[in-house]
């Protein structure tokens, strides 16, 4: 059972014997010149990742990315698009709705690029520290710079959401908490998949590495000695973790040595 949504403004239930409550700020041990929640409230406050997902092709990208994110201890808030539903759809063969997302999500997760449904293993605790936002709730934590987050990663990125992100149209929350992250600066990690790239959208791509944000095509290496495709998937979400500064084990890295990967 997911627990009840508490805005920042909504003060927590408390017993009624529980004492006076402390003004922010005024703890013995805050410092005098302390702003208010300094030391208190935002002690501990959950940060999460943003992970935006569009309808380009490529949902395992995704699916590696949230996996590894959630191996690394990181929190997660997820963003999926209209159109991103429909290739999940066709991509994995199960749906992904707002209803029924954390057993959704599940499913999505223990699938593994070549289509095998249970190639990881998900449980719900993994899941415990995921945070879903429908597509079209532009009042969602992400759309606001004063929600707490430590960045976004868009994985796969269509050209639409490039455009969209590039252009600031903040059409759905997928692009507005990728223009509060860019606004923020915090790390925007965009990986576009789509072949051949026009010139419109390559344009666009040069205004997101202006505007600060790493352009990450989805593009797998062949020197870490990859013998399937997931090993494929997981260089791309490696790279993409990279990016962001979140320590994974996707991939083998480059060490100097020729021929390793044989």
């Amino acid at each position: 059972m997911e627990p009840p949504h508490q805005t920042p403004y909504e003060e927590p239930d408390r017993e009624p014997d529980a004492g006076p409550r402390e003004e922010p700020g005024t703890r013995p041990d805050a410092r005098p010149d302390a702003p208010p929640y300094a030391d208190g409230p935002a002690r501990g406050r959950r940060r999460p990742w943003v992970v935006g997902v569009s309808g380009a092709s490529g949902t395992p990208y995704a699916a590696a990315v949230l996996r590894a994110l959630l191996q690394a201890g990181e929190a997660v808030d997820l963003v999926v698009s209209r159109a991103a539903r429909l290739t999940v759809l066709d991509e994995t063969g199960g749906p992904f709705r707002d209803a029924h997302w954390r057993t959704d999500l599940g499913r999505w997760l223990a699938a593994g690029a070549d289509g095998r449904p249970d190639a990881f293993s998900i449980t719900e605790m993994d899941l415990s520290d995921v945070r879903h936002w429908a597509a079209g709730d532009l009042a969602g934590g992400p759309s606001s710079g004063s929600y707490a987050a430590k960045g976004m990663i868009v994985v796969p990125a269509s050209t639409a959401a490039v455009a969209g992100i590039a252009l600031g149209l903040s059409k759905d929350l997928l692009q507005r908490a990728a223009s509060v992250t860019l606004k923020e600066g915090r790390p925007l990690v965009v990986v576009v998949r789509e072949t051949p790239l026009p010139g419109p959208t390559l344009r666009q791509m040069v205004a997101l590495d202006e505007a600060g944000a790493a352009v990450l095509p989805a593009a797998p290496a062949f020197y870490a000695g990859a013998t399937g495709i997931q090993d494929l998937v997981d260089f791309v979400a490696g790279r993409a973790l990279d990016s962001a500064g979140v320590p994974h084990k996707l991939y083998r890295r480059w060490e100097g040595e020729l021929g390793r990967s044989r």
